[in-house]
């Protein structure tokens, strides 16, 4: 009997078939290698904030201790203990109060530039604002001299005013909020202001509603900012008792010597308000940050 051969819609049916399996498992390993690599690179991540933790629990004879003891065979309190005792809540205090201003403020008045630079039609409009993005390509350091003549003019100089009234206005805020209301729907203001609302009203009752991912995003970054902020703090305060917590983990470092396990333990306290905020506003970090793509 004669062996009949293959139509052509079984062999390309055959075809399609083993370029899909073929497919599938180039995608399968893709996958994994590229899990293994980000899984490398999160493990190099966390390992300092890991010895930072571990530090702070050791004695001073066991921080140079090699190999590394990730945990400490005998746990001591007394650096945390110690931190805190000395002050450091003083300059925790300091912190708290410069970022929770400074990210108030830099939040609503980079929401009202933003709203103005993409839902108010004014003549040079977008020329004034590609002049005010250009602002980001000037170093800050640039600006301490002048900076630091008029605060001392102005009677700021020496007082968390100057970090404060710097810190109500961001180029990057009005970025950032800007491309996310260029997101939202003109038709939906043009509706409330056929209705007889005026910018203000649609700024509070309309977009800020709409917009809370984008805010949520930009404040935990503007209070990340401010609670890291140590070249500010370094020009403009010179008080010890102003200091904010960057500043006040060099009191760790003396002439001689580095007290490594305190200023570990003082860092370790460091990061947990930014940790909080964090936590309480992750779920709206993503979605801000999708929706504020750069647009037109």
């Amino acid at each position: 009997m004669n062996q009949i051969a293959p139509g052509p819609a079984q062999t390309a049916t055959g075809r399609v078939t083993t370029t899909f399996l073929s497919y599938q498992q180039r995608r399968f390993i893709s996958k994994l290698v590229l899990t293994f690599i980000l899984t490398f690179l999160a493990i190099i991540m966390v390992l300092p904030f890991v010895w930072m933790i571990s530090t702070s629990f050791k004695t001073g004879n066991e921080v140079f201790n090699y190999p590394v003891e990730w945990l400490p065979a005998h746990p001591v309190f007394d650096n945390h203990i110690k931190v805190w005792a000395e002050g450091f809540l003083t300059y925790y205090l300091n912190s708290l109060k410069i970022s929770i201003i400074c990210m108030t403020g830099s939040t609503f008045f980079g929401a009202l530039a933003a709203y103005g630079f993409s839902r108010i039609e004014f003549k040079g409009r977008d020329q004034i604002f590609f002049l005010y993005l250009a602002m980001l390509m000037i170093p800050p350091q640039i600006l301490f001299v002048p900076r630091f003549i008029m605060f001392n003019w102005a009677g700021i100089y020496n007082t968390h005013w100057a970090l404060i009234l710097p810190g109500q206005f961001t180029i990057f805020g009005v970025f950032l909020l800007r491309q996310f209301f260029k997101g939202i729907p003109r038709e939906i203001s043009e509706s409330a202001a056929v209705d007889g609302a005026g910018h203000l009203r649609i700024f509070f009752q309309i977009i800020l509603p709409l917009a809370k991912p984008a805010l949520v995003t930009f404040a935990i970054l503007d209070f990340t900012w401010n609670w890291n902020d140590y070249e500010n703090a370094l020009v403009f305060l010179v008080n010890r008792d102003l200091y904010t917590v960057p500043l006040g983990l060099t009191n760790f470092i003396g002439e001689h010597n580095v007290d490594y396990n305190g200023m570990m333990a003082a860092a370790v306290a460091a990061i947990i308000p930014m940790v909080i905020v964090f936590l309480i506003g992750q779920k709206f970090i993503i979605q801000g940050v999708a929706n504020t793509g750069v647009k037109g």
